[in-house]
C-alpha cells in the first residue's frame, strides 16, 4: 500500500549541536514553587538545554554544519545550496546563511538564503533542496540544511518550562542515510496562535489555539496519506512517526486525536504512542524545543533505531500555522554513526546549572 519511496535524493550527512549549559525541570520547579511532575509528568519534559555566554543561534547552526561536512563524503567544493532555517534570527536583512557561510569558510557559485515559518522553517528548508534537486537546477552539487534555534520565553511564562536549544545540519544530496520521497502532504490555516512581533524579545502565545492548530493539522496532513477506512494499516507499515516536539504531551494530544479518526480505543493509543512516537522523543526531553530543529532530533534519534528499508513519518509544524507531512525510508543503520556519537558525547559533557544559576544568566539576558 505504501508509495515506493524515492531512492535518488534524501540525507547524505547529519550534524547536530546543543549548548553547554542544562536546566533539570526538578531545579526548574523551585522557581516556581511547584511540585516538580507539573513539568516531568504534565509536560513530559525532563531537562532544558541553554546557551553559555559565548553561545548563541550563530555558534550552533556553525557547529552542527561542520558537524554534518565533516561526517560527509563529499568536499565543500560541492556544496551550491545553503538554507539555514531559523525562528531566531539575529538580522532583519542579512541572513543566517551568511553567518553560516563565513564559518565554514564557504564562498562562490552557492545559492544562499534564511527561511523563516515558526517551526516549520525547517522541513520547508530540506522540501526546498530536494525540489532544487529533482529540477535539475543542482547539476550535481549538494545542499547543506541548517535548522537551528534558541527558544526562550519571557519569565515567569507558561512557556518557559519548555524552552531549549539545538541545531540539527543535513547534507541533502545522496541517500546514504535516508531516502526522502518526493511526496509529500501539506496543510496550512492561517492564526495568530503564536507570534513574536519584530523587535519584541520573546514570543506571545496563545496556547489553548495552538493546541488545536498543531492537533487539526496534524490530522490533516495524516488523512492525506489513505482514506480512512484504510488509514491505520497504512500507518502500520511505519516503523516511527515522528512529530514536532513543543513538548511530548502535545504530541502525545495530537496522536490521540489521530488515533481516534482511526477508531482506535485508548489502549490500542497508548500502545501505537508508546512503541511508534515516544521512542523517538529521547533526546528531545533532554533537549526541549527546539523550534525548527525539534523534528529532526526525533528523526534523527529514529534513524538510529532503524535497519535499512525501514520507514517512518514525519510531521512539521509552524505555528501561523502551516504543516507538512514527510516519509523517509532508511537506508543503513546509524546506531554507531558518528553523528549519533557526538551528539551522545555533548549530553555526557554538558554543563548541569541549578536554578539559582538559571536567574542569574536571565537577569543578565
Amino acid at each position: 500500500m505504501t508509495q515506493a519511496t524515492h531512492k535518488e535524493f534524501g540525507i547524505s550527512a547529519l550534524g547536530m549541536a546543543i549548548p553547554h549549559y542544562a536546566l533539570p525541570l526538578e531545579e526548574f520547579a523551585k522557581i516556581r514553587a511547584v511540585n516538580p511532575t507539573q513539568y516531568t509528568e504534565s509536560l513530559g519534559c525532563q531537562v532544558m538545554a541553554l546557551c553559555s555566554p559565548n553561545e548563541n543561534v550563530i555558534t550552533l547552526a556553525v557547529k552542527a554544519a561542520q558537524r554534518a561536512l565533516e561526517n560527509w563524503h563529499g568536499s565543500r567544493d560541492e556544496i551550491g545550496l545553503v538554507i539555514v532555517a531559523t525562528e531566531s534570527a539575529v538580522d532583519m536583512s542579512r541572513p543566517l546563511s551568511s553567518w553560516v557561510m563565513s564559518g565554514l569558510g564557504l564562498r562562490g557559485n552557492i545559492r544562499s538564503y534564511e527561511i523563516k515559518h515558526a517551526c516549520y522553517a525547517g522541513t520547508a528548508a530540506i522540501r526546498q533542496a530536494m525540489e532544487w534537486h529533482l529540477s535539475g537546477n543542482s547539476k550535481g552539487k549538494a545542499a547543506l540544511v541548517v535548522a537551528a534555534d534558541v527558544a526562550l520565553y519571557a519569565p515567569g511564562h507558561s512557556g518557559e518550562p519548555t524552552q531549549g536549544a539545538g541545531a540539527v545540519a543535513m547534507i541533502i544530496a545522496s541517500p546514504d542515510i535516508a531516502a526522502i520521497h518526493p511526496t509529500s502532504y501539506y496543510w496550512s490555516d492561517p492564526q495568530f496562535d503564536f507570534w513574536r512581533p519584530v523587535g519584541q524579545p520573546y514570543p506571545e502565545v496563545n496556547g489553548r489555539l495552538s493546541l488545536t492548530c498543531y492537533t487539526n493539522a496534524a490530522l490533516q496532513c495524516f488523512k492525506q496519506l489513505a482514506p480512512q477506512e484504510a488509514l491505520a494499516n497504512y500507518l502500520d507499515e511505519y516503523e516511527y512517526i515522528c512529530l514536532h516536539v513543543p513538548f511530548p504531551k502535545m504530541v502525545y494530544k495530537a496522536v490521540k486525536q489521530l488515533g481516534e479518526y482511526c477508531g482506535w480505543d485508548i489502549a490500542k493509543i497508548n500502545k501505537e504512542y508508546q512503541s511508534k512516537i515516544y521512542a523517538t522523543l529521547a533526546w528531545n526531553q533532554q533537549i526541549g524545543n527546539a523550534y525548527t530543529a525539534s523534528l529532526w532530533f526525533s528523526v534523527a534519534h529514529a534513524l538510529t533505531q532503524l535497519q535499512s528499508k525501514q520507514q517512518l513519518l514525519a510531521f512539521s509544524y509552524g505555528s501561523g500555522c502551516g504543516a507538512e507531512l514527510l516519509s523517509l525510508q532508511c537506508t543503513s543503520n546509524q546506531a554507531t554513526s558518528a553523528w549519533r556519537q557526538q551528539l551522545c558525547t555533548d549530553l555526557e559533557n554538558r554543563e548541569f546549572i541549578d536554578h539559582k544559576f538559571y536567574q542569574t544568566i536571565r537577569d543578565k539576558s
